[in-house]
């Protein structure tokens, strides 16, 4: 399977963004998903994650109540909305595919990963 993440780019702070992630190659609609980030010289960090149907939803507190990932199966593409964006959220962001119908908050949970897109936040 591959992913491919798009929608990175430069925004002040408070601005927002909306990351796609289309995948292709295999069924996606049976497998959860998720988005991670990783900023310059930390570990990747989970953010977001939901279920293969999209009726499941979870964050990491420092996004919750800003950020919202949802699910297009018919369209094979998963997104994440990033409003009230802070200069900390600045960071490569990754889309992961698990192996099963739920795929966790750790990086161990997801086999298929895309390219990073970079967000870059100024204050």
């Amino acid at each position: 399977v591959q992913l491919q993440a798009s929608g990175g780019g430069l925004v002040q702070a408070g601005g927002s963004l909306r990351l796609s992630c289309a995948a292709s190659g295999r069924a996606f609609s049976n497998n959860g998903m998720a988005w991670f980030r990783q900023a310059p010289g930390k570990e990747r960090e989970f953010v977001a994650g939901i279920n293969w149907s999209g009726t499941s939803v979870f964050y990491s507190d420092s996004v919750k109540g800003r950020f919202t990932i949802s699910r297009d199966n018919a369209k094979s593409t998963g997104y994440l909305q990033m409003n009230s964006l802070k200069p900390e959220d600045t960071a490569d962001y990754y889309c992961a595919l698990a192996l099963f119908s739920y795929g966790g908050r750790d990086l161990a949970g997801y086999r298929y990963w895309g390219q990073g897109t970079l967000v870059t936040v100024s204050s």
